[in-house]
């Protein structure tokens, strides 16, 4: 596999002193199927977050795969991992999802599939859509992503497309030292629409690191448009807390950030174009943060040198009262 990455030097530090890095576009290239296998205001509404209710008892099977399949819902079952591959109007809910060297459900050239109510623990990534329109990510409960880089996240779309794409309302913790995660949630080349773009909304991260790299949410990986995050809640989420790397039409809008000082951690919200394409229509505010670097400085916020400043720039805002009580320190359980 092809792998790409590009990584970008802190604000005012000196080269060849700096040793933690931003870090962008972590993407398989060449991707094919997988073989068969068993206005900003702190006025707006903001709506409470929800998860499903989730079974605890479970049917076991082998691993997962359906090639063209249409209208099938997978539910109750604990395997190590689902694939589909050309498939439409699937639903996965209700599962238990790992232990698994590799990803947990992996969504190929697919259109219409949501995955809600589920645990994901101990996979390489959680889910990842390829090639995919439609895909609904929400409600869910994941544990622990193992990688390698580029693997690590708990979502990453890859070229998602279109309307009905959303990763909303999870719940998501790594344990220092149990996992190797990069970022928690990453949206790389995906478009959603003006009228309705890719949501990252509602959902609360909990832990990562010690990779310099990775970080909490990454919007606009190797370009892209049209995607909003909003509302979100992030504890110590690795050496970023959230960040858009290009693209157009990216939105990152009242959101929590908190990062204690660690070996890793760096800058709370950063905006820096990496994708080597135009960049355009970026907002970025009413964030509140509290992101302690390694050295120990408070940096909650990166602008590019040269960017034109995101809408909204101004308005973020240290909060001193966000810290590790803000998510509980025991956010995820696999039953």
């Amino acid at each position: 596999m092809k792998e790409t990455t590009q990584r970008v030097w802190r604000s005012f530090a000196v080269l060849g002193l700096m040793l933690i890095f931003f870090s962008a576009c972590k993407r398989d290239a060449n991707i094919e199927p997988m073989t068969t296998q068993t206005a900003l205001s702190h006025s707006g509404n903001r709506p409470d977050f929800k998860t499903s209710a989730l079974a605890v008892t479970f049917v076991t099977s082998a691993p997962i795969t359906l090639n063209n399949q249409s209208n099938l819902t997978i539910s109750g079952i604990s395997t190590p991992s689902i694939t589909l591959n050309n498939c439409s109007n699937i639903m996965i809910t209700n599962c238990r999802i790992g232990p698994n060297a590799g990803v947990g459900v992996t969504i190929y050239k697919c259109t219409n599939v949501r995955v809600s109510g589920t645990y994901i623990y101990n996979v390489s990534t959680g889910v990842y859509a390829i090639q995919s329109q439609g895909i609904n990510v929400s409600g869910n409960y994941a544990l622990n992503m193992q990688g390698p880089f580029p693997r690590g996240q708990f979502v990453q779309f890859n070229n998602v497309y279109g309307t009905g794409n959303r990763i909303n309302s999870n719940k998501f913790q790594n344990i220092l030292g149990q996992s190797y995660p990069e970022d928690a949630i990453n949206i790389y080349q995906s478009n959603g629409t003006a009228a309705d773009p890719i949501q990252v909304n509602l959902n609360q991260i909990r832990g990562g690191g010690p990779s310099s790299t990775g970080g909490g949410i990454m919007l606009g990986d190797g370009g892209g448009s049209n995607v909003v995050a909003k509302w979100n809640t992030l504890v110590d989420p690795g050496q970023y807390g959230m960040a858009v790397a290009g693209g157009t039409n990216m939105t990152i809008y009242q959101n929590n950030i908190y990062s204690k000082q660690q070996s890793f951690s760096n800058v709370g919200v950063y905006y820096w174009n990496q994708s080597g394409q135009a960049s355009s229509g970026i907002t970025i505010g009413s964030n509140a943060v509290n992101f302690t670097m390694y050295d120990g400085e408070l940096n909650n916020t990166y602008l590019q040198w040269g960017a034109a400043m995101p809408t909204g720039w101004s308005t973020n805002y240290y909060n001193k009262s966000l810290g590790e009580l803000t998510l509980p320190d025991t956010l995820v359980t696999i039953p």
